[in-house]
């Protein structure tokens, strides 16, 4: 038998009210078909399988949502789109009943047969209830996706002391940013940490170039940008010194200093210590200014001698082999070669690391799903980590995930922080603001104060920079490219907040005439008293952007569970593009007719509340004009 839920309790634990509500019809259409009847308990569908089985309908014209056949055409031995027509045929039937019954109060939907689809259209009256009234209420937005999921732990933006961040760094920062958000705002429990790398050979190469070769002052400002040069220029004088009598001395050297910096003492331990501090205070600034926090800090020295420590316990308790002086397990069969986690002079590596970060995370957070933002560089090392893990017993291996993503490149080819062929973030931010201002803001300034646009370049440059990195599949190639980021007409940050600022401005404008009171979207939380009579949206154009509102809750859904935030950036993109044909086809502060403006104007409104909610999610602010 299919489960039997009461209908209240049903749609309240659901973040798609429609959905779940046509969930309830269907099944009760299933029931009263004689083909559903004949067919064993194993093959009936539960709600929630009915729930996820709706879709976007694959011609929107013919329907808000969908429900295709497949499936449940195979278990009953039947044609899919004979099926859907019985069903429909039954869907009529119940959906009259009810009207008639007085269980809606008006017309629920109309229903469509479209091959093995069955679509469905809902009515006016009841989208304004379901859909565009909660979101002027702001309650559309708190209603959770995920009533049950596992608490989770997204480590991201792992950048090393003693470089300069650029343009690279941000796609890992935004992807992790959003990828928390997202999983937030679907009601997942979500920890943010970060494991900077603040130890190994290319600390001791920055200190070795500051200790024997710097012939600069140091600076009073900026002195983590600075230091990140010194790293490309240590790089690139070992280099040139390969081969000559001096690259033995330099490896003694640079031995020392690591010597030193794991037993916490000398003079190249002292110099660390300063030096990395400056280059934190570069990371809090950058993180400051997108908007980004972490919950936990991880530190490769903090966990360093741990680390060694716990793989000298598994060797002693014979979980390790021993291969040409190394320690570690081999992996070979498997296709992943030998994952060495001490070096022959008993020093470890990344992999040792991540073992006892691993532990700690679990251990001390009693999270029950670890996922790592890391690019796909990292692939091998990540697969050696987690079967480790697995023979070694740890038996949270299985909710350990890697996060992949690949590069940001340059128009001419790759970055590199040793060859110093980047674009650094400080520098990018400044060049993007500035290009805003001359392209756009100037015009402003006998209007605007200065302060003003500067915040508003600010807000524009986060939009460009965040939406530019997160729109494009974690699988794929960026390739930066300022111009098109800023782009006013196309696929941009600032398309959608030049969307949601123009909306806004016609809010005050006009909103004091129409509602009564004078409404901004910056500054009020609910708009819950301005219910219009949304029959009056009859519109095609209208009654398109209506349609994409529908699905915020779903793309989110997606997002989250496929780890894209370029699925809702995509969306978003479409809700503007929607809003702006649907502003160029049905004028507001012209039309006459004022029931007509007051819920074409709400209607404005209510993709205002979407865009500002969605892009939060993004981690993109919007401006108060533009």
């Amino acid at each position: 038998m299919a489960e039997k839920v009461e209908s209240t309790e049903y749609i309240k634990n659901k973040y798609d009210v429609l959905r779940a509500k046509t969930s309830q019809i269907i099944l009760e259409a299933l029931e009263r078909t004689e083909e559903y009847s004949a067919i064993g308990s194993e093959f009936k569908l539960t709600l929630d399988q009915i729930y996820q089985f709706i879709v976007e309908p694959p011609q929107k014209e013919f329907g808000d949502h969908a429900f295709g056949t497949f499936s449940l055409a195979k278990n009953l031995k039947k044609a899919p789109p004979v099926l859907a027509q019985s069903i429909g045929k039954k869907l009529n039937e119940i959906l009259l009943q009810k009207k008639t019954d007085g269980v809606f109060a008006n017309d629920y939907c109309q229903v469509h047969i479209l091959g093995p689809y069955i679509n469905f259209k809902y009515t006016l009256a009841t989208l304004g209830n379901e859909i565009l009234n909660p979101i002027l209420s702001s309650h559309f937005f708190k209603q959770p996706i995920y009533l049950k999921s596992p608490k989770s732990m997204v480590e991201y933006s792992q950048p090393n002391t003693h470089k300069e961040l650029h343009v690279g760094h941000m796609r890992n920062m935004c992807l992790g940013d959003a990828i928390i958000r997202l999983m937030k705002s679907a009601g997942i429990e979500v920890i943010s940490s970060t494991f900077p790398g603040d130890v190994g050979t290319h600390v001791a190469k920055c200190l070795w170039y500051l200790k024997f070769h710097n012939q600069e002052s140091i600076p009073a400002k900026n002195k983590g940008e600075w230091i990140g040069r010194i790293y490309s220029k240590a790089h690139n004088k070992l280099e040139d010194e390969v081969g000559t009598p001096q690259e033995s001395i330099n490896r003694e050297q640079l031995t020392l200093i690591l010597k030193q910096l794991e037993q916490k003492q000398g003079e190249y331990f002292e110099l660390w210590k300063e030096t990395r501090e400056w280059s934190i205070a570069l990371m809090k600034e950058i993180y400051q200014w997108a908007g980004v926090g972490f919950d936990y800090w991880y530190w490769e020295s903090d966990v360093d001698s741990d680390s060694v420590k716990l793989v000298k316990k598994y060797l002693a308790e014979g979980k390790l082999i021993e291969s040409q002086g190394a320690i570690g397990l081999d992996f070979t069969e498997q296709g992943l070669g030998f994952c060495m986690l001490l070096k022959s002079d008993g020093t470890g590596l990344y992999a040792t690391k991540d073992l006892e970060l691993a532990r700690r995370k679990f251990q001390e957070h009693k999270i029950e799903k670890s996922i790592y933002v890391v690019d796909v560089r990292q692939a091998l090392h990540f697969k050696q980590v987690f079967k480790a893990l697995e023979t070694l017993g740890f038996k949270q291996a299985k909710d350990c995930y890697h996060l992949q993503y690949n590069f940001v490149e340059l128009p001419d080819g790759a970055m590199s922080s040793r060859k110093g062929n980047i674009v650094p973030l400080v520098n990018l931010i400044q060049q993007m603001e500035n290009k805003i201002k001359t392209d756009y803001l100037d015009r402003y300034i006998s209007e605007w104060s200065t302060e003003d646009i500067q915040s508003t370049a600010e807000v524009v440059a986060k939009g460009a920079i965040k939406y530019g990195m997160l729109k494009q599949d974690p699988a794929k190639k960026i390739v930066f490219d300022m111009s098109e980021w800023l782009k006013l007409d196309g696929e941009s940050g600032p398309f959608i907040q030049y969307s949601f600022a123009r909306i806004n401005s016609l809010l005050v404008k006009l909103s004091k005439d129409v509602f009564g009171n004078e409404l901004d979207l910056l500054k009020s939380v609910s708009f819950s008293k301005v219910i219009p009579d949304w029959t009056q949206l009859e519109d095609k154009a209208e009654k398109e952007l209506i349609q994409i509102l529908l699905h915020y809750h779903h793309q989110v859904m997606l997002s989250v569970e496929n780890y894209k935030p370029s699925t809702f950036c995509s969306y978003m993109y479409d809700v503007a593009k929607r809003f702006n044909y649907f502003y160029h086809e049905c004028p507001i502060a012209s039309i006459e007719n004022l029931e007509k403006k007051k819920a074409r104007l709400a209607l404005a409104l209510v993709v205002g509340l979407v865009l500002k909610n969605g892009l939060s999610l993004l981690g993109i602010p919007v401006p108060a004009r533009m």
